[in-house]
């Protein structure tokens, strides 16, 4: 004797009655949509450092040329020279200070696209001692 899976109907047509049926499907969707999920975020926290790496170069930068203004090697105030650096860079300076007449902090900010915020950098940068 054979044995036949039950069958049932449904608005006439024959249905196995395995109730997990389709179940492989849901699963492999979710498992798509979490792998995604977690590319996603992954791609976010990478540009997120991208961005703060450059917001840091463009304060050394900054820093750099704004020190060699202070110490008279190039010309110009040194936190318009900061200001004017970081600019071709990208970037805007928040605060720019000259301690002790030669050594300048610069603090930098960049704008970051995915309404992520802003990325900050800081720099010091003087004569060597």
């Amino acid at each position: 004797m054979r044995c036949l899976p039950l069958l049932r109907t449904l608005k006439g047509r024959p249905v196995a009655s395995n109730p997990q049926q389709g179940s492989g499907t849901i699963l492999a969707l979710t498992l798509g949509f979490v792998v995604l999920a977690l590319l996603a975020g992954l791609l976010l926290l990478a540009q997120a450092g991208v961005i703060a790496s450059r917001a840091a170069s463009a304060a050394d930068l900054a820093a750099l040329a704004a020190a060699d203004a202070a110490r008279g090697i190039a010309s110009g105030d040194p936190c318009a020279v900061a200001a004017g650096v970081a600019g071709r860079q990208g970037a805007t300076v928040t605060a720019c200070d000259v301690v002790r007449g030669e050594v300048v902090e610069v603090a930098t900010e960049l704008e970051q696209p995915f309404l992520l915020g802003r990325a900050t950098g800081r720099a010091r940068a003087g004569p060597p001692p």
